[in-house]
C-alpha cells in the first residue's frame, strides 16, 4: 500500500471520530450548528482529499501501465 493512501483515513477519522468530541449545537458557525458544520466542511474536505490522492498515484498518469 502506498503511504498517500493512507490519507483517506483522515475524513472517516475526523466525521466518525471526531463526531464524539464536537457533538455541541452551541457555537453556531454560518448560522449552522457547530456539529453540522462539522459534517459539512467534512464532506467537502474528503473530496479534496480524494483530488490529491488522485493526482499522486502514478497509475493515473500513466506511469504504472
Amino acid at each position: 500500500m502506498k503511504p498517500y493512501y493512507l490519507l483517506a483515513i483522515l475524513p472517516f477519522i475526523a466525521i466518525l471520530g471526531g463526531a464524539a468530541f464536537v457533538n455541541k449545537v452551541e457555537p453556531y458557525v454560518l448560522g449552522i450548528p457547530f456539529f453540522l458544520f462539522w459534517i459539512i466542511i467534512w464532506a467537502i474536505l474528503c473530496s479534496v482529499i480524494m483530488v490529491i490522492i488522485y493526482r499522486l498515484d502514478p497509475i493515473n498518469k500513466g506511469e504504472g501501465k
